[in-house]
């Protein structure tokens, strides 16, 4: 039986520094039926001539050069219009696949059945120079991550490491793409995805995420951030698609953590909104 195709699509802005070693690391992988899409989102550094030397050595390579930026969500859609695989990875040019990922992942997805939809993995958080800070096992150890319908766990709070994740494109296709009214993609993606599609973890750190000082996750705890919007909207998003007591209280948990970060940070327009959605919330009858 012939494998299956992944696709990786990997987002790059302004990481001339890094993108060389992403790109290196997809290249790398021992499983051999890998499409790579390189997504550059307008960069404004040398980003682009160190993708093109590397198209040069590697002309397999899908380069995808937008003129005008227009964020993480615009850029992969963009991208997943040349996709060819059955899976899909998203990696940021900052990020690192190690050699087996792929290949992990896919042997993961086809073991767990048709209903899985996403696997998830370890990741070794990584310094800006590549040194190694602590593994993301060390916050959620392995007997703690849940497996399955994650929907609930997902609405209550973080637990997965975004770069890690590796989905089938049936599960994109039925979500029509990422949001690209949203400032991030994460968050929406796991509640949409985990309504329909289930889970399965690998206890083991496949990818290496790296910490950059100003990156967005640095930037989503400031004031006025588009990142506060979008996590609102999808707390929106998960008001419409509960259907239980027990996932209204994970919502209830949600705002009140949202709302707190909010004051913390004196959006206090925005920490209104969250009380009348917690208000909203409270009145839902199931």
């Amino acid at each position: 039986m012939a494998s299956s195709r992944v696709t990786v699509i990997c987002l790059c802005y302004n990481q001339e520094r890094f993108v060389r070693e992403a790109i290196e690391s997809v290249l790398s992988q021992t499983y051999t039926d890998v499409q790579l899409i390189v997504v550059d989102d307008a960069s404004s550094d040398g980003s682009v001539q160190v993708i093109e030397s590397c198209v040069r050595l590697h002309p397999q390579i899908k380069f995808v050069k937008l003129l005008t930026n227009s964020g993480n969500c615009k850029a992969f859609n963009r991208g997943l219009e040349h996709a060819e695989g059955d899976f899909i990875i998203d990696l940021a040019a900052d990020d690192v696949l190690l050699p087996d990922r792929v290949s992990r992942g896919v042997e993961a997805l086809t073991r767990a059945g048709d209903l899985f939809g996403v696997n998830y993995t370890d990741a070794e958080w990584i310094s800006e120079e590549g040194g190694h800070l602590r593994f993301h096992s060390d916050h959620f150890p392995h007997h703690s991550v849940p497996e399955g319908n994650v929907y609930k766990a997902l609405v209550e709070r973080f637990f997965i490491c975004s770069p890690t994740m590796m989905f089938r494109r049936t599960v994109i296709d039925q979500l029509g793409g990422y949001d690209e009214e949203l400032a991030y993609e994460d968050f929406d993606f796991w509640i949409r995805s985990s309504r329909d599609f289930l889970y399965c973890y690998t206890p083991a750190a496949l990818v290496k995420k790296r910490v950059v000082k100003g990156s967005m996750s640095q930037r989503q705890f400031s004031f006025f951030s588009p990142q506060l919007r979008s996590t609102y909207r999808v707390c929106e998003k998960i008001l419409a698609l509960n259907r239980d007591r027990q996932e209204q209280r994970a919502l209830a948990k949600r705002i009140l953590y949202e709302m707190s970060v909010c004051v913390k940070l004196l959006d206090l327009r925005l920490a209104l909104r969250y009380t009348w959605l917690y208000l909203k919330n409270a009145r839902m009858q199931y």
